[in-house]
């Protein structure tokens, strides 16, 4: 997954605005204690990235 297509999905699911706060201030234990921007910038694929925040947020299957 690109990771243009990773920041639409998160736009769609949360909205722009929460979509940016979330990705920089909400820590995701899956993902090693880091937030989505630590995560993309250590090299996480993005679609593993989207996995967690879906699980997270419980994302209905038809939306993940």
């Amino acid at each position: 997954m690109r990771i243009t297509v990773f920041r639409r999905l998160m736009a769609d699911e949360f909205g722009p605005g929460r979509a940016e706060v979330l990705a920089k201030d909400h820590v995701f234990s899956a993902l090693g204690g880091r937030t989505v921007e630590q995560a993309l910038a250590a090299g996480i694929p993005a679609k593993e990235i989207w996995r967690e925040v879906c699980v997270a947020f419980d994302v209905p299957a038809e939306r993940r």
